[in-house]
């Protein structure tokens, strides 16, 4: 076959396979499950959680207005950096909880599951990290698991598939939530423990302090 009658073949072979790649991200699209994070704003990484929970990364002063709109009363900070030098609007309170997912402990979880819900009975919530991908993926997914009861798979197929980063980002928090005893958590959860472990650092200094009290 000479050039001129291989363009038309070649330029007809380019366009199906370009038209079968979008068949397929529209696909993998419409079969994001329903019960994942749904996207809202792609510039910040953010996605809503439920009607009371959404996740990010790290927002800037463009992000105040999306924020009012969306009603969010609290933001949660997983950085060691303050938020003070975006947001400084009074209708949104700001909660920093910095912890690193190479370190975390069931102490970080309780504590920050714990601020969540306090704050998500004044109204919606936002937590987020840097990017939005490993720190507040890892708490996403504990909440998850530990508030709304998912299954461990579920919650770390959402977590590592979502869409939220790059994969190679979760492996602590992966290890962390495999050997997390999602029981213990949940009733040191409710029962106002800091910890699911009578020799964690703050159950010990809760003890010392009442101790003193007494």
């Amino acid at each position: 076959m000479s050039l001129p009658r291989c363009i038309p073949a070649i330029c007809l072979s380019l366009v199906a396979c370009f038209n079968l790649t979008l068949a397929h991200a529209d696909d993998t699209t419409l079969h994001r499950p329903a019960e994942w994070a749904q996207s809202v704003e792609v510039q910040y990484n953010l996605y809503q959680m439920s009607p009371t929970l959404y996740r990010s990364a790290l927002p800037d002063q463009g992000a105040v207005s999306l924020l009012q709109k969306l009603k969010v009363a609290t933001v949660i900070n997983f950085l060691p950096e303050s938020d003070s030098s975006w947001l400084s609007t009074p209708d949104i309170a700001q909660v920093q909880l910095p912890y690193r997912t190479n370190h975390v402990d069931d102490a970080d979880v309780i504590k920050a599951l714990r601020t969540i819900q306090a704050a998500e009975a004044k109204g919606p919530v936002l937590m987020h990290c840097k990017h939005g991908s490993d720190r507040t993926g890892l708490m996403a997914a504990m909440y998850r698991v530990v508030v709304q009861g998912w299954s461990k798979e579920d919650a770390l197929s959402e977590m590592t598939q979502g869409g939220f980063g790059d994969s190679t980002h979760f492996k602590d928090g992966v290890r962390y939530m495999m050997q997390a005893d999602v029981d213990k958590l949940r009733t040191a959860l409710a029962n106002g423990d800091c910890s699911t472990s009578p020799f964690a650092a703050c159950s010990m200094k809760s003890w010392f302090k009442s101790a003193h009290v007494e």
